[in-house]
């Protein structure tokens, strides 16, 4: 069992994933993030890589995304970065899961990208872009031999058919967009909650996380009724944005979200 399906497994309320773009606001704050994150209680923290042409990233995300870069992210520095994370106390335990997009994963190296995540204590990859023919024939092998979960994502589109396959090859748990659109929009959760009711009749093997929208504890409570958990992004980089103390925001958003 990975990381991440034990959080799941042991977990008693819902899960919650916090997601950041590494090296946002500053080059060097991805650990300070981290360890805020861990401390606060979150269970899972997504982390994403910046790249300059994302596809599902809404503006707040592809702004933080342009201040890492021109910061001087990279994934090699990432890797530097995280190696050092787990010997962290308050990261020792939590799931670590790494977002990006294929293009800058295949210059770094597929192969060296994954024993690089392993070695620096990654859990998991979600890689909206690479197709499901292409990680069954080519890619899930390379990540299953470092031991790392890979998630897909599904949306009220995606036919049970597909649902099902996709969830079969997901390991950790399914990513369920919310509705059909960028990361940071407004969502009707009323027709959220009949679409998450619809993947919980499937009876799936992995569990569901649900994203894009989730920006408060109302949002996070009503997916939550009809999933195991969900994952908040842009509202917590809009957090970021403040020039607070990281020390003050990051417990703060936490808490106003699962006190």
């Amino acid at each position: 069992m990975s990381r991440v399906q034990s959080i799941f497994s042991t977990t008693k309320q819902p899960v919650l994933n916090i997601y950041f773009t590494a090296g946002y606001p500053t080059l060097d704050s991805t650990l300070t993030v981290m360890d805020l994150l861990a401390n606060a209680g979150v269970d899972i923290i997504e982390i994403g890589m910046p790249y300059s042409d994302p596809l599902a990233d809404g503006p707040v995300i592809q702004e933080s995304s342009s201040i890492a870069i021109a910061n001087g992210m990279t994934i090699e520095l990432l890797f530097s970065q995280l190696k050092a994370c787990r010997a962290q106390p308050s990261l020792s335990k939590i799931g670590i899961v790494l977002m990006g997009y294929m293009n800058p994963v295949l210059q770094y190296g597929f192969n060296r990208f994954c024993a690089d995540a392993a070695n620096a204590g990654v859990d998991g990859l979600i890689l909206p872009d690479l197709p499901e023919y292409e990680f069954e024939k080519e890619y899930g092998e390379i990540i299953k031999a470092y031991g790392l979960d890979f998630i897909f994502l599904v949306t009220p589109e995606t036919s049970e058919e597909r649902v099902r396959k996709l969830d079969s090859l997901s390991t950790g748990f399914l990513y369920a967009v919310s509705s059909s659109a960028t990361t940071g929009g407004e969502t009707s959760f009323n027709l959220v909650s009949n679409y998450l009711q619809k993947l919980q009749s499937y009876q799936l093997k992995n569990p569901v996380m649900v994203g894009f929208g989730i920006k408060d504890k109302a949002s996070f409570d009503a997916v939550a009724a009809n999933s195991q958990g969900a994952i908040i992004g842009s509202a917590f980089i809009k957090a970021l944005s403040n020039n607070t103390s990281l020390d003050e925001l990051v417990p703060s958003f936490v808490k106003s979200i699962r006190p």
